[in-house]
């Protein structure tokens, strides 16, 4: 019984991991960028809905969209003064400004609330669901978080196979210039892309927290670079492979955790992306792109 207490419990934190590698998955696909900062907007996320039940007391779920809209705010003016103007310059050049750009939203975060954690109250209200005579349990936090990871990668899935501005990100994914010449408004849809990985964020930082209940200035920082491991081990760029590489280093880092050690599941996680790439180097889902000369 402990074994499927195990995978419920690695599947809930990978499904939070997967949100996140969505957000990562999107912006790398389509505008070529590696938004180290994306662990930090889900800091930001999760204070704003913090301010919004516990200052405000409003319902959770305003706190919830609340949340999303600032930092959709808060991705576009991120592309728009930080990343727009690097495009075109080297790759080290964007990875250091994000490397700023992080620092800055946690130092920020650090004048307003103050270092010390905070008590993060959980937005599913509901009781825990109680099977085999008790002896199996799954909150209410492990249902809602499983349930948004689906949904969430369902519905950008139809809307970048479905919609307009879906199959122009498609296109700016696979040849910016062409797509450009062809009347697609490449900046829009960038900014499009970070506003979307922006909300997102902003969701998994309150389920973090809901399952999690502990808000300081760094909370983004190790889920940001696990949620960015996921989306490598399952393909970045590929939405499928995000979801799936969230899911599975969930459940690993639970089960190194239980079985091996809590000190070293962390190295164990990478020890498998490594082993990942070394037999599929474009990850789990991910396509091999040939450069054409």
């Amino acid at each position: 019984m402990n074994f499927l207490q195990y995978l419920i419990n690695g599947v809930s934190i990978g499904a939070v991991y997967a949100i996140i590698a969505l957000g990562y998955t999107m912006v790398y696909g389509i505008a070529k960028m590696l938004n180290f900062a994306h662990g930090d907007v889900i800091m930001v996320g999760a204070y704003i809905s913090y301010c919004v039940t516990s200052y405000l007391g409003l319902p959770a779920v305003l706190g919830v969209l609340i949340a999303m809209a600032v930092c959709t705010l808060l991705g576009v003016l991120i592309e728009g003064l930080a990343y727009k103007p690097l495009r075109g310059t080297s790759s080290l050049a964007v990875l250091i400004t994000a490397i700023g750009i992080s620092y800055f939203l946690q130092n920020g975060a650090q004048l307003i609330w103050g270092s010390a954690p905070k008590n993060f109250a959980s937005i599913v209200t509901f009781a825990p669901l109680k099977l085999f005579s008790g002896r199996l349990t799954i909150t209410g936090e492990v249902i809602i978080t499983i349930l948004a990871s689906i949904l969430i990668m369902v519905a950008l899935t139809l809307f970048t196979g479905k919609t307009r501005m879906g199959k122009a990100m498609r296109a700016v994914s696979e040849d910016r210039d062409a797509a450009q010449l062809m009347g697609i408004n490449v900046n829009r849809t960038i900014s499009m892309t970070f506003a979307i990985g922006s909300a997102l964020a902003a969701i998994a930082g309150v389920l973090l927290c809901s399952a999690v209940p502990t808000l300081q200035p760094t909370t983004g920082s190790m889920p940001g670079i696990r949620a960015f491991t996921a989306a490598v081990f399952g393909g970045i760029g590929s939405i499928p492979g995000a979801m799936l590489g969230g899911i599975l280093l969930g459940v690993i880092e639970t089960f190194s955790k239980a079985y091996f050690s809590t000190q070293f599941s962390d190295a164990i996680v990478f020890l498998v992306l490594i082993l990942v790439l070394l037999v599929k180097p474009a990850g789990l889902m991910g396509k091999a792109v040939q450069e054409k000369v």
